[in-house]
């Protein structure tokens, strides 16, 4: 299968700070594809590069086989990016803002379209409303409507649902999963993780500007070789499974375990001291254990 995105040893150095240190990267088309990080860690740039918006210090990026400097015209009429910042245009109504990001990319009749995405985004009650007169979560939806107004088949979504209410989320989510099977390649930052383990099927995450982590959700979760024990206790916790705590509430501890068998060790440990379990759950690693993993080690 083609690649959607091709990225091939790209630096990017704002003064003293190396955003990016040679990352290579390929996502095919098709793809719902997870790029994670902690602040700073250089996938905003990384972005920005695709997006024709930053110029790497070396390497290159294309999109479609569309170099993003060579071929920059086709490069971003193939791309359709939904920003962290809410940038908007206070002079116009919701509808004028998308009638004049379709002009941007040349493209005429596309009220149908327009249509859809504002219904699919829960817009159309708001189509004739002025931008600033908008909530934050209102506009929110307005910049995703102008990511894919040109329909490109290649989207990023970086913190798109970043304090937005819960409706629009499952909203967006069932529109984007409906492109993606409709072809459109998908690529999502988030610090939501449990978005990214729901959605993606593969995800690299970045560090300091380098790529520390690429495969597929599931093998990224099998890699932590441990598992959490959750008990509410009466009495105190033996001082001997203190070491083993791994957060948890006021009314109740979590244990990080290596295997099953260090259960049963707990649970007697627990009982030798006299302690009595009102509540317990066995708790499976998930993405974010694998995440936390992942930027430790590395």
């Amino acid at each position: 299968m083609p690649a959607a995105i091709e990225i091939r040893d790209v630096h990017k150095r704002f003064g003293e700070l190396q955003a990016l240190a040679g990352i290579d990267l390929e996502v095919p088309e098709g793809e719902f594809f997870g790029l994670l990080g902690p602040n700073g860690a250089g996938k905003t740039t990384l972005i920005s590069v695709l997006a024709g918006l930053v110029r790497a210090d070396r390497g290159s990026a294309r999109v479609m086989a569309h170099d993003v400097r060579a071929d920059y015209r086709a490069a971003r009429r193939s791309l359709g990016v939904v920003p962290q910042e809410l940038v908007f245009d206070p002079f116009f109504t919701v509808r004028e803002t998308l009638d004049i990001q379709s002009g941007y990319f040349g493209m005429r009749d596309n009220r149908a379209w327009i249509d859809e995405v504002m219904h699919n985004l829960d817009l159309t009650s708001k189509a004739d409303v002025n931008m600033r007169a908008l909530s934050g979560g209102m506009k929110r939806r307005v910049l995703v409507a102008q990511a894919l107004v040109h329909k490109p088949p290649v989207i990023v979504l970086d913190e798109p649902t970043a304090g937005v209410d819960v409706e629009l989320r499952q909203a967006l989510w069932r529109f984007i999963r409906r492109l993606n099977q409709d072809g459109h390649t998908i690529v999502l930052t988030t610090h939501y993780l449990e978005e990214a383990e729901a959605l993606c099927s593969r995800i690299a995450m970045l560090k300091e500007g380098r790529l520390v982590a690429l495969d597929s959700t599931a093998n990224l979760v099998k890699r932590v070789h441990h598992l959490f024990l959750r008990v509410r206790l009466r009495g105190e916790l033996p001082g001997e499974l203190r070491a083993l705590e791994h957060g948890g509430a006021e009314d109740a501890h979590v244990l990080r375990l290596k295997t099953y068998d260090d259960v049963e060790q707990a649970l007697a440990a627990i009982r030798r001291s006299g302690g009595h379990i009102e509540e317990m759950e066995l708790v499976q690693p998930d993405l974010e254990d694998a995440f936390v993993d992942v930027m430790r080690r590395s």
